[in-house]
């Protein structure tokens, strides 16, 4: 049997995310100690999403060529914490954007070559990649929770020495995971272009893309928006973790969950869950409780939407096309989408107010519901060629402990 290095791979996803949780909600808040408004700081924080729009699939296409995917992911890191060594140096707006940008495009390159690597390695056990990745989502809670409780008693400047230390942990596991050999499926194996210009495939991009950018205020004002209503920086990093454990409880239970419902089912109750998450995140900061609910909901809009959405990425980019579909999937998503959804936030949260640019959040979420319930079918989960056979691979012998 194929050994599975899960602690090194569960030790990778616990960084990388640990990374997320000290940056995404924190590092707003150090530019807004630069000084900088409201549209800098939305600018700026875009560039994440930017790089992510085409650098992920330049290196995908590259990995799959060159066949050695690890070695990407180890140099990517390594550049990684050099750029981002640079914001001790400046402060800046060009200067700024200039090291926001560098960080981007070689952060923006490993996670796709990882979940790439992470199904490999499982093979036949797909079913427990929600067990590897829900260490992210755990680095992620001790990440911000901690930052947040720092933070109160120490300057903004000390999240950049935070952020290095996740760096570093991202770097060592990168060197410590090994290659695994790629698993092209039996069978016919489509073309990249033809597995594309499947509307499936398209309508599943294109709902990625609004979900991704239903979100983009969330991950650029979200903190600041708590902050001006008085929620302190604990406060703020507790609410973040606990849509996280959300995340995690709807990882655990994927498996069975996705067998019970079917992935169109959940997909339609994560879109319909995010459409009123940030209806209640928008009209409701003055009621804690209300937002607490909001952050429960995370669980639905991304835990059950992003579990969903990777396994059938995974499924119907096969062989040689595995890497550049998982590129894309998150260049059109997290790039593209989070991209958009960002920008337009950074110009409405001072032209309409948080309110309006939530609700606009909420509109993108419906736009992404009209697409699943539109283009996918309770057919399509039925076995068959092009099936959605996602629940068959989740629900697999060996997820429960």
């Amino acid at each position: 049997m194929h050994p599975l290095p899960y602690w090194r791979l569960s030790g990778y996803y616990f960084f990388y995310f640990a990374f997320i949780g000290a940056f995404s909600p924190y590092f707003g808040l150090y530019l807004q100690s630069l000084s900088f408004s409201a549209w800098d700081i939305a600018l700026l924080m875009s560039q994440m999403q930017l790089m992510r729009l085409f650098a992920p699939y330049l290196w995908g296409a590259f990995a799959d060529r060159l066949g050695q995917r690890m070695v990407i992911v180890r140099l990517a890191a390594l550049l990684s914490l050099l750029g981002f060594a640079s914001f001790f140096l400046v402060h800046g707006f060009v200067a700024v954007l200039l090291a926001m940008a560098l960080l981007a495009f070689f952060w923006s390159a490993a996670l796709p070559l990882v979940e790439t690597t992470t199904f490999d390695h499982l093979r036949d056990q797909p079913a427990r990649y929600s067990r590897i990745r829900l260490w992210g989502s755990i680095g992620f809670i001790i990440a911000v929770m901690a930052t947040g409780a720092w933070l109160d008693r120490v300057p903004l400047s000390a999240l950049l020495w935070v952020i290095v230390g996740t760096l570093l942990g991202i770097l060592a596991c990168a060197l410590a995971v090994p290659e695994a050999r790629s698993q092209a499926a039996a069978g016919e194996q489509l073309p990249l272009a033809t597995i594309v210009r499947q509307p499936r495939v398209r309508a599943l991009f294109a709902a990625c893309f609004a979900m991704s950018a239903a979100h983009g205020a969330l991950y650029v004002f979200y903190s600041i928006y708590l902050a001006d209503h008085h929620y302190s920086k604990f406060l703020v990093g507790s609410l973040w973790s606990l849509g996280v454990v959300a995340e995690i409880v709807v990882f655990f239970y994927m498996g069975e969950l996705m067998r019970r419902f079917g992935l169109r089912r959940l997909l339609l109750a994560s879109f319909s869950a995010a459409v009123a998450r940030f209806l209640m995140i928008g009209w409701g900061v003055e009621w804690p409780w209300l937002i607490v609910v909001a952050q429960v909901l995370h669980g639905l809009t991304f835990g059950a939407y992003h579990a969903a959405a990777i396994a059938a990425v995974n499924r119907w980019f096969t062989g040689r096309s595995q890497a550049r579909g998982q590129a894309l999937y998150s260049s059109l998503s997290f790039g593209a989408g989070g991209l958009a959804g960002s920008l337009l936030s950074g110009w409405t949260w001072d032209a309409w107010g948080a309110a309006a640019t939530y609700a606009i959040s909420s509109a993108f979420a419906l736009l992404g519901l009209l697409l699943v319930v539109r283009w996918v079918s309770d057919e399509d989960e039925v076995g068959g060629r092009g099936s959605w056979r996602v629940a068959e691979d989740l629900s697999a012998p060996g997820i429960r402990r």
